[in-house]
């Protein structure tokens, strides 16, 4: 390793420690309105490495974001390496599972990204959808997660939009980063009145 990329990873770990996440890239989207503390935002079509986790949310969390980043760091055919994305996603899965996914590159299609080696990662087309965003810092535990949730879904029924199916807690920065810098959200589809 030289020594400039040994510098850049330094200053690339002291930035996300205090929440800055320069280069990594985030699915896009256009800001349809701002109502009452939310964005409402419209994504076009991406994909995700998405994985199923039994287990209680935050070791499904942590099991899935390991089994996901090994994906990306090489355990797929070909043995390639993607980029790291943000957010983390995470979804009610059926029975007592989790669903985690990573948004991967926008330059990337289905025929360029590499199968996973592993059964329980797989790669999924997400649809376009207007998504209704309540930003938070700080703590990302089930209990926060359960009251933010809940106020997106109590504000929301105050607005012209409705729910068109179910939440999802977006994280954006690693664990280690300090907790009042954090970037998390819970997201909702929605669609108009």
């Amino acid at each position: 390793m030289s020594l400039v990329s040994m510098v850049t990873d330094v200053a690339k770990g002291f930035g996300s420690l205090v929440g800055l996440r320069s280069g990594t890239e985030e699915p896009r989207y256009d800001v349809q309105e701002e109502t009452q503390g939310l964005e409402i935002r419209r994504y076009g079509p991406r994909i995700a490495a998405e994985t199923t986790v039994p287990g209680d949310e935050e070791s499904a969390r942590s099991a899935g974001f390991r089994r996901l980043a090994g994906y990306i760091f090489g355990a797929n055919v070909g043995k390639s390496k993607i980029a790291m994305t943000a957010p983390v996603s995470q979804a009610s899965g059926p029975g007592d599972s989790w669903v985690v996914r990573f948004y991967m590159p926008s330059q990337r299609t289905m025929d360029t990204l590499p199968t996973p080696e592993e059964q329980n990662v797989e790669l999924v087309e997400v649809l376009g959808e207007t998504m209704a965003a309540l930003r938070f810092t700080g703590d990302r535990s089930r209990g926060t997660v359960a009251a933010r949730t809940a106020e997106l879904l109590r504000v929301l029924e105050k607005t012209a939009w409705v729910p068109n199916g179910e939440p999802v807690a977006w994280f954006y920065d690693p664990p280690w980063t300090i907790s009042f810098l954090r970037r998390n959200e819970v997201v909702v589809p929605v669609k108009a009145r």
